[in-house]
């Protein structure tokens, strides 16, 4: 039996983004009831090498359009990462999922052997397969920048359960 490239893709993308979203809030209404600075908790991180929970939620918001964009073959939409507040990474979130939401999967499925090359900043090139881009890079670094915002988040006090970061499947 073949595993569509599409349904362990974007819907699962959707899924968490949407989540994240609900999560940054419950982070809102937690810094307004407690009358702490957002900023704060946007700043917030887990170690000292780590990223805060603003750029986790930009990681994980970038690796669900690279690998969606570059699956698809489709023109990725580009953001300024100028986000400072909840609401800026809330918009960004919303449009992530709106770009995801452009495939289809006839975009996608069939994939798996496709060649995708990627250039990084520093110049280095890394060579994939769409089923090892998505399987061994994309879905496991969003899962982890995923993860660690909704770590900072309980760190910071929010009251959140797994239920808050599963969130709900996407039928797509």
């Amino acid at each position: 039996m073949t595993v569509s490239m599409y349904k362990i893709s974007v819907p699962i993308f959707v899924q968490f983004l949407t989540s994240l979203s609900a999560n940054l809030d419950k982070a809102a209404a937690f810094a307004e009831a407690r009358k702490i600075d957002p900023s704060v908790l946007l700043g917030t991180r887990l170690a000292p090498d780590m990223y805060p929970l603003l750029r986790q939620v930009r990681a994980a918001t970038d690796h669900a359009v690279s690998a969606g964009g570059r699956l698809a073959g489709a023109e990725m939409p580009s953001f300024a990462n100028t986000e400072a507040t909840i609401p800026e990474l809330k918009d960004r979130i919303a449009k992530t999922i709106a770009f995801l939401k452009t495939l289809k999967a006839a975009d996608i499925d069939g994939t798996e052997d496709r060649e995708i090359k990627i250039t990084f900043p520093s110049g280095a090139t890394r060579e994939f397969t769409g089923q090892s881009l998505l399987l061994g890079n994309s879905l496991p670094n969003f899962y982890f920048h995923c993860t660690t915002a909704y770590d900072i988040l309980r760190h910071c006090g929010i009251e959140l359960g797994k239920r808050d970061f599963m969130g709900t499947p996407v039928q797509m």
